[in-house]
């Protein structure tokens, strides 16, 4: 054997002897890139079913458009996984507890889509550093940042939603000194959500000097006969509406038989979409509404999603209500959130994002016309700035009427008195404070 033959033949043993180690495997970035996560938690079964489905195919709808058109927020793809509720608060916090844990870098922010979930996880977010962001419903005081660093209510709450609708009636009438002696129903929901404007009433109608009378309606509200009985003998003359679901459009119903001018009856921004007046027919028109977004599926927006999600088929892109006012709330939603993210990636970085940085993405969110118009939807919502001490907003609300065919907006951005609904937030939350021994952060 000669000397080349030799030292091969060394080598080989070599080998062989050494411990056999494995050889590295390269990913490619899409497969190691962490992925944003969105727990969505819904109800598109119960008694509530009308108003939860179109929420949740329009947030859905916009994840799935930020993936198909543009590879997710800033190159990161979105993943979300629909939690079920049927609107059960027992069951939406079991929601929270089976999606908090998930994601690659854990949930971006729970939406509870409800005020009686809101309340409960609340506590439970600001220990597991998760942000709650519940749009224009839940506890209202958590508009204070200050002692609710994990709770986001913007755009707006029911409080100043209250007062949007006494300065719209005001103006009506003249101007609101001449709501004194003026009598106001409000009929609602029995329940921590139909309760939220109770005190920004009667704050103000001490203010104003017009009688109040509040009329409640149990879950589901199918059954109104006896408080639409008291509307009656009571004459008054405006009903201000908080329902959800059914009790929406058996309240319009139940208005129409007694006779009251739908002009004069106004819903809250959850008591004004199209299957709250369809069920009622021609009886419906006139019937006013709260709204902080645009009706219709005139955007950029809409066309890139009918495009993008459902392959150009307009049809489709109807059946899943594409355009309908919850709809577009959930399109909203879908915004808020994803942009929130996108500002922490100003930041952190582009990568996903945990919920502590998605949190810090909510409270620096700054939503201008500019970066609405980018984005496919200037005019359809109204620029939105966040901080540490204000998670409201400011509170924008506008008012639409059903035509018969189509809602329409009647008043524009409605002042909603901050000078007297803040400083009621700020007392609600001092008190909240107090009574849970917390030290409220320096704004």
């Amino acid at each position: 054997m000669n000397l080349k033959k030799t030292l091969i033949a060394a080598m080989g043993a070599a080998v062989l002897a050494a411990p056999l180690v494995a050889a590295p495997v390269l990913s490619s970035t899409a497969e190691a890139a962490a992925e944003q996560f969105f727990p969505m938690i819904i109800y598109r079964t119960g008694a509530y079913a009308v108003g939860g489905i179109p929420l949740a195919n329009g947030y859905g709808d916009y994840l799935k458009l930020l993936n198909a058109r543009d590879g997710g927020i800033n190159g990161v793809k979105i993943k979300f996984e629909e939690c079920e509720t049927q609107y059960s608060t027992k069951v939406g916090v079991e929601c929270y507890e089976k999606l908090k844990g998930k994601g690659d870098v854990g949930p971006t922010v729970f939406n509870p889509n409800s005020t009686g979930i809101t309340y409960a996880i609340i506590p439970k977010a600001s220990v597991d550093k998760v942000p709650v962001h519940s749009m224009g419903y839940g506890r209202t005081a958590a508009g204070d940042g200050r002692v609710f660093p994990w709770a986001f209510t913007f755009p707006t709450s029911y409080w100043s939603q209250a007062a949007a609708f006494i300065n719209y009636i005001g103006e009506r009438e003249g101007g609101k000194n001449n709501l004194k002696g003026k009598k106001i129903a409000f009929i609602y929901h029995n329940s921590g959500y139909g309760k939220e404007p109770l005190p920004t009433f009667n704050k103000l109608a001490k203010k104003y000097g017009y009688d109040f009378k509040a009329l409640a309606v149990d879950h589901p509200g199918q059954e109104q006969k006896a408080a639409w009985l008291q509307v009656r003998r009571y004459k008054p003359d405006y009903v201000f509406l908080t329902g959800w679901g059914v009790m929406n459009q058996v309240a319009i119903k139940e208005a129409a038989a007694i006779r009251f001018p739908m002009d004069h009856f106004i819903g809250n921004w959850w008591s004004g979409a199209e299957p709250d007046v369809l069920p009622a027919g021609k009886t419906a028109i006139g019937y006013i509404a709260a709204t902080f977004n645009q009706p219709g599926a005139g955007t950029q927006a809409h066309a890139d999603i009918v495009k993008h999600v459902y392959g150009g088929d307009a049809a489709a892109a109807k059946k899943g209500q594409i355009g309908q006012v919850l709809y577009n709330r959930g399109i909203i939603n879908a915004i808020y959130d994803t942009e929130a993210v996108r500002t922490a990636m100003g930041k952190y970085g582009n990568k996903a994002m945990s919920g502590e940085q998605v949190r810090w993405g909510l409270e620096n969110l700054n939503l201008t016309e500019a970066r609405l118009g980018e984005l496919g939807v200037k005019g359809f919502m109204g620029p939105i700035s966040v901080s540490c001490k204000d998670h409201e907003g400011g509170g924008k609300v506008m008012f639409q009427q059903w035509s018969g065919t189509e809602w329409k907006i009647v008043k524009g951005w409605t002042d909603t008195m901050q000078d007297v609904i803040r400083p009621m937030i700020e007392e609600a939350a001092a008190a909240y404070a107090k009574e849970n021994k917390i030290t409220p952060r320096a704004c």
